[in-house]
């Protein structure tokens, strides 16, 4: 067994395939500008959705997209809605005076409970 090696490449050293016949799809390159000036570029499917933020893989700083003439893009301002919270979901479902109703009830049950339990363990 001794005798006899594996021959071969080495893993990862050299690549079997070609880039002969392979059509990349098509791309966009998206510049951005950081607080100090650095401008630097981000590639991009050409359908994708470019943000208006980037970091710098540079200086790890945030970049604003600019547009083809230089300037810092205007983000469209889009109105969003307020997240409901607990309280607004209870209150579609009940009124104010239904919950200080139950708020009541329970309250009464727990004192009660309560009672209870001072006096099995007096």
């Amino acid at each position: 067994m001794a005798d006899r090696s594996l021959r071969g490449m080495r893993l990862g050293a050299q690549s079997l395939q070609s880039e002969e016949g392979v059509v990349f799809s098509p791309r966009i390159n998206a510049r951005y500008r950081s607080d100090d000036g650095d401008i630097f570029e981000v590639t991009f499917a050409e359908d994708a959705e470019i943000p208006e933020t980037w970091t710098s893989p540079k200086s790890g700083k945030e970049g604003v997209l600019l547009s083809d003439d230089g300037t810092p893009v205007q983000s469209a301002a889009h109105e969003s809605k307020a997240p409901r919270t607990h309280w607004d979901m209870l209150l579609e479902r009940r009124t104010r005076a239904e919950l200080e109703q139950l708020l009541e009830e329970r309250l009464q049950y727990l004192r009660a409970r309560r009672g209870k339990q001072q006096t099995i363990a007096s």
